[in-house]
């Protein structure tokens, strides 16, 4: 069998900005998932809760954005509609409650990292020129 991991991140990796609490931490998530499953079940489901409600298209997939999807900004308008959203956050939670995958999480406290390695954590790493020993 083979396996595809979906990764995105939350935060972002600079190291300068850990004293900031809206920049504290920066999280990466997998999702693992069999890829016939992928093929056979996720991916036509997803498409179609896409097109049923957002009108997605090949040409112009829908890619799902917690922000834009929480603001109901475009393509994602009509969740602005309370009932709508009702709809499709009932129809989204039971896909994903009947899915099969693992989830992955590590996260790293910047500002932690920051102040037990001092001036070494934020020193930048040097760059090996080809040759160099």
């Amino acid at each position: 069998m083979k396996y595809r991991m979906y990764v995105d991140e939350v935060g972002n990796p600079d190291l300068q900005s850990c004293y900031d609490p809206r920049h504290r931490h920066l999280s990466l998530t997998g999702v693992i998932m069999e890829l016939g499953h992928v093929d056979l079940v996720v991916f036509p489901a997803l498409e179609g809760i896409k097109k049923q409600y957002f009108g997605s298209h090949p040409d112009e997939p829908v890619i799902f954005h917690r922000k834009e999807l929480m603001n109901a900004r475009p393509p994602f308008d009509c969740l602005a509609d309370a009932a709508t959203r009702a709809r499709f956050d009932t129809e989204l939670l039971a896909l994903l409650a009947q899915l099969e995958y693992v989830v992955i999480t590590v996260v790293i406290d910047k500002q932690a990292h920051v102040d037990q390695y001092s001036g070494v954590a934020l020193r930048p790493v040097p760059l090996l020129h080809e040759g160099a020993p």
